[in-house]
């Protein structure tokens, strides 16, 4: 038998509340710890699972974690006297979908109202979060990217799935993002006063690409996680983010807008072009020269050895700053393989930007193509702030946190 639970009130305005979905994914019971971790802190969640969810979660842990109801038809009712389904989506404050299926995501695209959750949704104007998880080749499908790229044209927001181990002993894209990075993209949205809601916000990210001949070219290790990581914390503070990207293997959150390019001189003109941005992350590794004459050929192997004259590539950062626009904040990247510190300070008052964040690709766990690093942000202000080694996804919420304090 339903249990009966009596009408509840109008939420108090101080209280924030969450409608915590989740639907049918081997991640579900991650969702335990993010209704957890929502109740610790002070949230009114309110758990509403999918038929699908239930052969992985159990609809009592959730009631028992929340001290509500867990709905999952929308015939149910468990709220007398009132359309539960309504009564969600009118007095939430955010709902938040993790995990966020293949089959959820469709249904959403396509409007279908087949049970509490996304009659829920579809009734709702509130934020909404999907977090979503699955196997590489269904998020990869077309049908999938499609689905997605409507739900971000109706103003869904996404914490997208990252690289990893997957349920079917795979290793790919699209396992579940981490509980603590969902958690923090739907707290960014009770704030109204938010830093960065409104404000555009231009990231540089990866590498570039110097060609010698047709096949080959001068490069660099950089892998782009750090600006990626930049970008969606941006995105996740309300920002209106530009990324421009060099060639990654990396795939942006959705709702970023990406303009990806090759060379020095490409990324140079993509920025200029969004130059008037009020933040602008240069958190990419430009090549430090290219090739003077690119070979139009591929130069062959049996012709011999020849020599390659080499020139410097633009200097973006210096650029940026001796045209930087009033009231428009310039952060810079100084990567080093010694005395970060001192070269960082030299960067920062020869280019003219306002803080530079320095870290020291030498060491372990540090710099290019690893996902932690260990940076040191230094303000133009005498603020000097050390971030040890964690995720750079984290080290990208501590230099926002840092700048715009």
């Amino acid at each position: 038998m339903t249990p009966q639970y009596s009408a509840l009130p109008a939420i108090p305005s101080d209280l924030k509340t969450v409608i915590l979905g989740v639907s049918g994914s081997v991640a579900a019971y991650k969702a335990a710890d993010l209704a957890n971790r929502f109740v610790k802190n002070g949230f009114q969640v309110y758990p509403v699972i999918t038929r699908g969810a239930e052969h992985f979660v159990n609809r009592a842990t959730f009631s028992a974690l929340t001290g509500h109801p867990c709905s999952v038809d929308t015939f149910e009712e468990p709220i007398p006297q009132h359309i539960a389904h309504i009564w969600y989506a009118q007095n939430c404050d955010v709902i938040v979908v993790m995990p966020a299926s293949m089959n959820l995501i469709a249904r959403l695209a396509h409007g279908l109202a087949d049970d509490m959750l996304t009659a829920t949704i579809l009734a709702s104007k509130k934020p909404i979060i999907l977090a979503p998880a699955m196997n590489t080749g269904m998020w990869e499908n077309p049908a999938t990217q499609s689905n997605l790229a409507q739900l971000v044209d109706r103003g869904y927001l996404f914490v997208d799935p990252v690289s990893g181990r997957l349920a079917c002993s795979t290793f790919g894209f699209g396992k579940l993002a981490d509980v603590q990075t969902v958690y923090d993209a739907v707290v960014a949205q009770f704030s109204n006063e938010q830093p960065l809601m409104n404000k555009h916000v231009v990231v540089t990210a990866g590498p570039t690409r110097e060609a010698i001949d047709a096949v080959r070219y001068v490069s660099n290790r950089s892998s782009g996680k750090m600006g990626y990581a930049i970008a969606e914390s941006a995105l996740s503070r309300g920002a209106r983010v530009t990324l421009i990207s060099g060639p990654t293997a990396l795939t942006a959150t959705h709702g970023i807008n990406v303009v990806f390019v090759e060379s020095a001189q490409e990324m140079l003109n993509a920025t200029m072009s969004v130059a008037d941005a009020d933040y602008i992350v240069a958190a990419a590794a430009v090549a430090d020269f290219r090739p003077t004459t690119p070979y139009a050929l591929k130069l062959k192997k049996h012709e011999g050895l020849c020599s390659i004259a080499l020139s410097p590539t633009e200097d973006i950062v210096a650029i940026l700053g001796k045209d930087k626009r009033p009231n428009q904040t310039l952060i810079q990247f100084c990567a080093e393989t010694d005395n970060e510190i001192e070269f960082a300070r030299e960067k920062q008052l020869r280019k003219g930007s306002d803080w530079v964040v320095a870290n020291n690709v030498a060491q372990v766990g540090s710099g290019f193509d690893v996902d932690t690093n260990s940076v040191t942000i230094i303000g133009r202000n005498g603020v000097e702030h050390f971030v040890p080694t964690q995720s750079k996804r984290q080290v990208a919420e501590i230099i926002w946190d840092t700048v715009l304090s």
